[in-house]
Parts: C-alpha cells; structure tokens; sequence
C-alpha cells in the first residue's frame, strides 16, 4: 500500500510539474513578442531621433524629421504589431500558403500565381519615383530590423516556421491583392455560363440585372475633363475566404460642404466594408516627417503609406466602383494543349512551371498556362473541358503606390486628381474634401475599351473582342463642389446610361445609398453626431421597397395558422429598421431568401441550385427584376400541373420561414429577436483549432446584431453562411475640416495583432455598440492623449 502511494504521489508531482512547465512554455508563446511601448530602442539606418506617441489605443504617433527616419520607424512599428499577418499577406500575393498550412492551400496557391502579381510589383518598383522607392527601401530595413533583433509572435511558433526578410516589392504586392478582391465578375459571369445549359434566355435575363432597377447613381451630375466546376482556379478563392483572405465587399462615404454643415466647413464620412475577422485589416497611424508629411488614417499591414485619411489640407476616401473589369475567353487549343487558336493562326502558350512545397514536406509539380490575355484558369483533367483564359485589369500598368504617396501630401484638389490617375487596377470612387471648404468625388478606376459588354464569354479564337486599352483618365467621371452641398457613394451605380462607355453590371442594389442621400437630405446642416448616427443607421430602404409587395402577396391568403398571423402583424407594423430586438427584421431577410430558393429550386440541378442560391447578386437581381410585374419562367413550379404564381412563391416561403424561425428560437414570436440569428464573431486564421482559441484567446464573440447587408451600417451575411456575419465596416472615419481634432474614428479590432496583448480586439466593443474614439492629430491633442512614448535613436558613430 505504502508502495502504491508513493507511486500515486510521484505520478501526481510529475502531472503538477508538467503542467507548470506547460503554463510557462504557453506563456512564453503567448506573450514572448509583446512589445514594451515605453522602451527606446537604437535601430541602424537612422539619421535622427524619432518620437513614438501612443494613445489608450496602443495608436502609434510617428514624429521624425525626415522621410527615410519615418518610414524605417513605420516599418518597424508595423512589425511590432502586425508582423504575422503582413507575412500572411505576402504569401497569399506570392502563392504560399502550402507551406505553412498545408496542401489543402495548393489551388489558392495556383490562383494567385496565376496572377502573376510579384512580376507586376517589379514592374512598378522599376518604374516608380526614387523618392517612393526610397521609402519603400526604407520601410523595408524597419521591418528586417525587427525580424532579426525581436521575438517572433505566437503564430510562427504554432506553425513552426520563421518568416523571410521582407522586400520593397512585397509591399507592391498588395496592389494585386486589392486589385485581385476587387474584380467583378470572377464567379458570377462564369455560373451565368454554366447556367444556359440549364435555363433559357428568358431566364437568364431574369437574374442579370437591369438597369432600370438601378436609377440612383454616383455621380448623376457627372462631369469629365474631356467634356460635360469540377477541379479549377476558378473554384480556387473559396480556399482564400474560408482562411479570412477574400476581404473586401463594399463600401459608403459622403462629404457635405460647408453650407450643409454646421462647423461651416466640409464634413467626410467613410467606412470600407470588409471582411471582419482579426488581426484586422488595417492599422490606424499618424505619420509625420517635419516639412514634409504630416498625415493619419488606416495603413494596409505590409506598405508604408496611408491608405485612406487625411493630412494637413485635405481628406479621402474610398468606395469600390464594381467595375466589369475581367473578362473571360474560350480558347482553342491544339491536341497537346501547348498552342492556341488566334485569328487563323496558331500562337505559343506560355507556360510556367511551379513547384509548391507544403507543409507536409511534399514538393508538388504543376503548370501553368497563358495566352496574351491572361492565364488559363482550368486545370485540365478532361479533354472536354473549355478552356477560359482571363484578361484582368490587376496585370495592366498602373502604380497605385505612387497616388497614395502622393495623396499623404496633396494640398488641393488639383493636388489630389495628379495623384489619383495612376490608381487602375483598384477601381475606386474617391471622396475628396479641403480645409479651404471644397469637396469633390472622382471615379478612378481601370475600365476595359472592349467591344460588347463583358458579362459573357467572348470567344478567344478571335482578337475582337479584346481590349484596345482603358477610358482616359480625363473621360473618367468626376463632380467638384455640386449645387446640391454634398458628393456621396455607395457602390451602386457609377453614372446614367448616356455614358459612352460600359463600366459595369454588378453594382449593389440602391439600397444603402438611396439611404444615405435620404438622410443628407432631410439635414439641413449635418454635425458630427449626425454623420456618427448615418454610419451607425439600420433603416432598411430595401424592406420599404419589398415589404409591401410580399403583403400584397400574403394578405390575399387567409389560412394562416395563429403563430403565422402573429408573424404576418409584425411585418404589418413594422418601420422597416432592422434593430436587433426586431422580430420583423428576422421575418424579412429569412423570408427573402426563401422566395429567392423557391423561384430556383425547381429549374435547376442540386450543382447549379446551391451555386446559385450562394450568389447573393443574382438573387437580389432576380427578386427585383421579378416584382414590377410579377410575371416569369422562374415562378411557375416544373414539378407540378397547377400553374403557380408569384403570391404562391412567397405565400409558400412564408410559411417556411415560420417553421425556420420555430425551430431556431421557439414557438413565441415575440422572441424572434434578430439579434438572437444574426450573430458576429470575429475571428483569427487559427481560431478554427479549439484548443488554440481557448488557450491563447483567439477569436472574439459570438455578439448578437442588428442591421444587415442592405443597411447603411452592413453587417452582412453570406447566403451560403446565412445569418453569421462576414463583412461589415472595418473601420468607421469622420473628418472635421473645421478642427482636425475633432474627427472621430473606431475600428472592429485592435492595434495589435499578438492575441495577449491589450490592444488586440480592445476597440471590439465600442465598435459593436456604435461609439467612436477620438482621432488626435495637432502635436498638442497627441501629447495630451498620449500613453506610451518610444523613442528610436540612430546609432552612436565615433
């Protein structure tokens, strides 16, 4: 017995030992790279000393004295508290996820090498400015300096590997990555292709969108310069955003001059609608280099200069214009697939050979193909297969790098239109206000000179239908202090029909811009606390529009049971704000989708049903395009004899969403509060391994939330992941051009990308509840909110 126990104790002193030696190695993980804000460090490179405010946010101030102090400093700082997540980026551009995620990761390896996005960056570093160039360069030593002298965050230690030195052209990368989640038309013109072997042309007409549902435009008074599936790339991004990496979605912004304020001078509001998961997509940072730049806004992890902000005269930002600018051609090939079919002539493939290590340790050999236009985006496994090369506009020229150096030192609006003509490739509208009290909005954006409209497959056999090149800048459309008082965006429809050229078709329903200008409009003089509630609005213009209709459609049945009649009078009274203890705010968005499945389902096979209905824009197009008239192919059940009309649809989607709803929070209507079914979590890469979340923190939530894609404030959804948000605003910016110092910002996450730290997920709460924090930007207001001061000393020379 006496033997047992000793045993016992011993087993039990080795479990106590192993445990605290487990404690210590998972702390040392966890809190190993955890910065000292207060600490000075000497960094080699620098000419002069530079000064590092932090606010309560863990912000950093920058303050040097001369450009290449700043950007070394902006390197450094960056890798302080975004180092995993900037080498998460680069291998994303660079295609190598494999190797530190595994070859699940192969064919968003094979994509983004498809895009050839780091022959591009050379390109452009070739090109560009020596002073760009050297900030680059000098960004770049900011980075190494941390990667060889400081402690590698936790993620590289999970994943057991070092990150490479960094590189300038690393940070051009990050035009492709943007360019790239910033097309139009990847997916979706390639299912309407696939869907004419389903479906007729009256069908198919049905679920593009026409442009009469679509009367509200960006720029109504425009002016220009020159005048008044199987195994593919194309299934490929599915990888990307199941891993957070397809971020960007949507966007608002809107400025008011002075006579609509009540400061007397411009107010700009922006917020980019991007994907929510953490580290969060941007930094918040205030760069200044004496006599140069003094500037602050949202920086990309990965580049140096600030994206969207503002400096000492004016403030911008950005919306997605959803430019049609990737088209997609069938090719002929050859018996050995090594030439294809060009205007009577058989021209050379190119082709690449890649090998793409993984982290299991396998080395994997694959092709890669392109004509003149682009890659081939199949990967050949059957000889019936079509193959479809691709023309992107993320490999035509362009340096968007240069327009926001530019922009971080533009003084007018002058200033401001010479920077933004080399942005192509990342199709923007672009918001503008001066402190002088102007405001303007300007299309920047790389639309294709092509023959025909590129919403279907052109055939590749013929030069054509290529593209002869991109509109001019200066015939790009733009407005510049309208009579109305204000310029405002919301990535709906760029301009009316008589435009000369085709910019688009995918723009996202008026709904949230329709909104926007509704609330500018009954202002007389706008605030900052009226822009806060703009930003923060979740009235549904779009429920306004369809809730009547499908009342109409309900109200002409009587044999609802009790629980159905209790829903139906939600909808009855309901003011179309979607809160989060709305009952009706459930009832409608799951009522929707239901009628957008139920015109589907039936015309369509389980493959192409469930692609379909996972493509929120041709549901949204097809429920719209059917409504005026309520007449189409779509309606009528295949399955049955009875002739079924659109009331049937929604009658029957009706009662599916009462079962849905049942069986989701109970029988009592009165606790079918959104909230409950609309949730948010935000999310690390590697949170999807439990145990990881659990030990080191890594994701945040789930919160219960109001509003949906179709409010001004979108937390959206997708329909193949309904009601878990994906996308919202990634950060919020309102700019007083009267007072700098009194704009306001808030982002989802935190400064900080290390999971132990304070300021990782630390602005998460005020964000969910819609409060903003200060944006410091005179010396005096930064050193009055400072917290932590760094300073970085050039090294001592004899």
């Amino acid at each position: 017995m006496k033997t047992f126990k000793r045993i016992l104790l011993i087993i039990i002193v080795l479990i106590v030992i192993a445990g605290i030696a487990g404690y210590f190695l998972l702390r040392n993980i966890s809190t190993g790279a955890l910065p000292d804000y207060n600490k000075d460090y000497v960094i080699p490179g620098l000419t002069d000393e530079v000064t590092i405010f932090r606010d309560s946010f863990a912000i950093p101030h920058i303050y040097a004295e001369n450009e290449k102090d700043l950007y070394r400093s902006v390197g450094f700082t960056m890798a302080q508290d975004r180092l995993w997540q900037m080498d998460l980026l680069r291998r994303v551009t660079q295609g190598r996820l494999s190797e530190i995620l595994g070859k699940d990761q192969l064919e968003s390896d094979l994509l983004m090498r498809s895009l050839r996005i780091e022959e591009k960056s050379k390109k452009v570093y070739s090109r560009s400015s020596s002073k760009i160039n050297s900030c680059l360069i000098a960004f770049t030593e900011g980075v190494n300096y941390y990667i060889k002298n400081f402690p590698l965050p936790p993620e590289f230690k999970i994943l057991g590997y070092e990150p490479d030195l960094w590189k300038p052209e690393h940070s051009l990368n990050l035009i492709g990555y943007m360019s790239w989640n910033l097309t139009s038309g990847w997916d979706t013109e390639l299912l309407l292709h696939n869907l004419k072997k389903e479906v007729d042309k009256e069908q198919i007409a049905d679920i593009i969108p026409k442009m009469e549902n679509h009367p509200t435009v960006v720029f109504p008074d425009f002016q220009t310069q020159a005048g008044t599936i199987g195994k593919t790339l194309l299934s490929a991004g599915k990888k990307l955003e199941e891993t957070g990496l397809e971020i960007f979605h949507g966007s608002n912004n809107w400025a008011v001059a002075g006579k609509k304020s009540k400061s007397g001078k411009p107010l700009l509001a922006n917020d980019m609608h991007l994907g929510i998961f953490s580290p969060g997509i941007w930094c918040q940072m205030h760069h200044v280099a004496k006599n140069s730049v003094n500037v602050t806004g949202v920086v990309l992890p990965g580049q140096p200069f600030v994206i969207c902000g503002h400096n000492d005269s004016i403030a911008w930002g950005m919306t997605n214009t959803y430019t049609d600018n990737l088209d997609f051609y069938a090719e002929t090939l050859n018996e050995d697939s090594t030439k294809y079919l060009l205007n009577g002539k058989w021209e050379n493939l190119i082709i690449k050979e890649e090998k793409i290590k993984t982290k299991e340790g396998e080395e994997i050999n694959e092709t890669l193909k392109f004509t003149h236009r682009g890659p081939l985006v199949n990967r050949f496994r059957q000889a019936e297969e079509t193959a479809l090369s691709i023309h992107w506009s993320g490999n035509e020229m362009s340096n968007e790098m240069r327009t926001i150096y530019l922009l971080n030192r533009a003084n007018n609006w002058n200033d401001f239109r010479e920077a933004v003509r080399s942005f192509i490739s990342i199709s923007q509208n672009i918001i503008y206000a001066d402190a002088t009290g102007n405001i303007g909005l300007q299309c920047c954006a790389g639309v294709p000179i092509r023959e025909g409209k590129g919403i279907n497959i052109y055939p590749g056999d013929t030069g054509r239908y290529d593209w002869s090149g991109m509109v001019p800048f200066e015939e790009l459309p733009f407005e510049f202090n309208p009579e109305r008082g204000y310029v405002s965006s919301a990535n709906n429809k760029t301009v009316p029909e008589d435009y000369p050229y085709y910019i688009g078709y995918w723009y996202d329903m008026p709904n949230r811009i329709d909104r926007i200008r509704e609330m500018l409009e009954e202002t007389e003089k706008s605030g900052i606390k009226d822009f806060c509630r703009m930003q923060t609005d979740f009235k549904s213009k779009k429920a306004e529009k369809i809730v009547p209709e499908f009342l109409a459609a309900l109200e002409s049945y009587s044999a609802w049971d009790e629980t159905q009649r209790e829903a139906l009078n939600k909808l009855k009274k309901w003011d179309f704000v979607m809160t989060g203890k709305s009952q009706a705010a459930s009832i409608f968005d799951i009522l929707f989708i239901k009628v957008g499945e139920n015109l589907i389902k039936d015309d369509l096979s389980p493959e192409l049903f469930t692609a379909v209905k996972e493509k929120r824009v041709l549901i949204e197009n097809l429920v719209r395009n059917i409504l005026p008239e309520k007449n189409s192919p779509w309606i009528e059940d295949k399955n049955t004899a009875d002739k079924e009309t659109f009331s049937d649809i929604v009658q029957r989607s009706f009662k599916e969403t009462v079962d849905d709803l049942i069986k989701l929070a109970g029988s009592d209507v009165e606790a079918w509060n959104w909230d409950k079914i609309h949730t948010i979590t935000i999310s690390h890469p590697l949170g999807v391994v439990s145990i990881l979340d659990k030990l080191l923190n890594l994701n945040k939530g789930p919160f219960g939330m109001p509003g949906s894609y179709h409010t001004v404030c979108p937390y959206s959804y997708s329909f193949d992941n309904q009601f878990k948000v994906d996308h919202a605003a990634s950060h919020r910016h309102i700019y007083d051009l009267a007072d700098w110092d009194k704009s306001r910002t808030i982002i989802p996450t935190g400064t900080s990308g290390i999971p132990a730290s304070d300021f990782y997920l630390d602005q998460t709460r005020d964000y969910l509840t819609n409060r903003y924090h200060s944006d410091p930007f005179s010396r005096s207001s930064v050193n009055k909110t400072s917290r932590f001061i760094t300073t970085l000393k050039p090294e001592k020379t004899d």
